[in-house]
């Protein structure tokens, strides 16, 4: 069976599809799947058995500069046409997937006007899954799958499927802790000034700490807080996804904020703490095994916004993470590699 899957962006998501491909590749004999993906996320696909070929789309450069990119977006329309699928499954539920999945050929399945992000894309499908909201964005995913492919879903634990070995060898040695620093939204910041104490906190217990980046904001940050390291905080070279995923996956720790490189962490099978005060966790946190949560305990947390909207007194921005302070995830840090350790010598 051939399959088209659309899900394009961002990081997140296309890590929370993972689960879902690992379910139909052990349930479908002979199953295989195309995957639409921005391009800057098209080397995740191919980290997965069940993938046969990665199909890059490039939405958000086509939008700024349409003109000058007509042949390469009908090139992409014809690889789409190339062939007949089986199945078509847009599992983003947006408009934009929606008219993706659209210039396929093949029955497309995606998510009914209940459940889709965007109501409309919904009416574009020939089927209609309604899977409720209020599950994490695995569940719903894999939900979706097992309506589409037509088996049962597994009552298994979410397994991500990734082939490690799949991964490039990194050029830096590996760190006992990543600090995953950087994120979209303004509200999902933790304060600089409380990665530098959590810094020197890894410092004093003499662990390696590496800290990535994706822009110069992030790069003039991640050097401000490998200062408070005092030689154990170590700048990583820019780097790209699959080199960060083998760091990853050799960390004995991340720390992250919610971002697409924590989901990657729980998806490399990472142990990791994973800070949210603008979002929820039981929605699209961070899924799977020795995954922490630490929520900011504040009035109007989770607020959902990218913007702190809180107007009271606070000694930080955004307000809510005065409640999630270094010495907190500190201690959740080193309880959750204590109790890694002894969970490998279990084994």
């Amino acid at each position: 069976m051939r399959v088209l899957l659309v899900k394009l962006s961002s990081l997140g998501d296309v890590i929370h599809t993972l689960p879902a491909l690992t379910d139909a590749w052990h349930a479908v004999p002979d199953i295989h799947f195309d995957w639409v993906v921005e391009e800057g996320f098209a080397e995740i696909p191919g980290w997965h058995p069940a993938v046969a070929h990665a199909i890059p789309a490039a939405l958000r450069r086509w939008r700024r500069d349409w003109r000058s990119t007509r042949a390469e977006r009908h090139a992409f329309r014809a690889r789409l046409r190339a062939q007949r699928y089986d199945r078509v499954i847009d599992a983003q539920g947006l408009i934009k997937s929606a008219l993706v999945a659209r210039q396929a050929i093949g029955p497309r399945w995606g998510l009914d006007r209940a459940s889709a992000r965007e109501p409309l894309a919904a009416w574009t499908y020939r089927h209609r899954v309604r899977v409720p909201r209020e599950q994490h964005a695995v569940s719903r995913t894999r939900a979706l799958f097992a309506a589409a492919l037509d088996y049962s879903i597994p009552n298994t634990v979410a397994d991500y499927g990734l082939a490690r070995e799949r991964l490039p060898v990194p050029s830096t040695a590996p760190g006992d802790l990543l600090f995953l620093h950087g994120t979209t939204w303004p509200s999902k910041h933790w304060p600089e000034a409380y990665w530098c104490e959590l810094m020197a906190l890894a410092a004093a217990d003499g662990l390696r700490v590496l800290l990535p980046w994706g822009d110069e904001t992030e790069h003039a940050r991640a050097e401000r807080i490998a200062v408070a390291g005092a030689g154990h905080g170590f700048v990583l070279p820019r780097s790209g996804l699959g080199e960060l995923a083998a760091l990853i996956a050799s960390a004995r720790i991340v720390i992250g904020v919610d971002t697409g490189l924590a989901h990657l962490a729980a998806a490399l099978g990472t142990p990791s703490v994973t800070l949210y005060g603008a979002t929820r966790p039981d929605r699209t946190g961070t899924f799977g095994e020795a995954q922490i949560h630490l929520s900011a305990r504040f009035p109007c947390s989770p607020c959902l916004t990218r913007e702190c909207g809180y107007r009271g007194a606070s000694v930080v921005r955004p307000a809510c993470y005065e409640a999630l302070d270094p010495a907190r995830v500190w201690a959740q840090t080193r309880e959750t590699m204590s109790g890694s350790r002894e969970m490998a010598h279990g084994a």
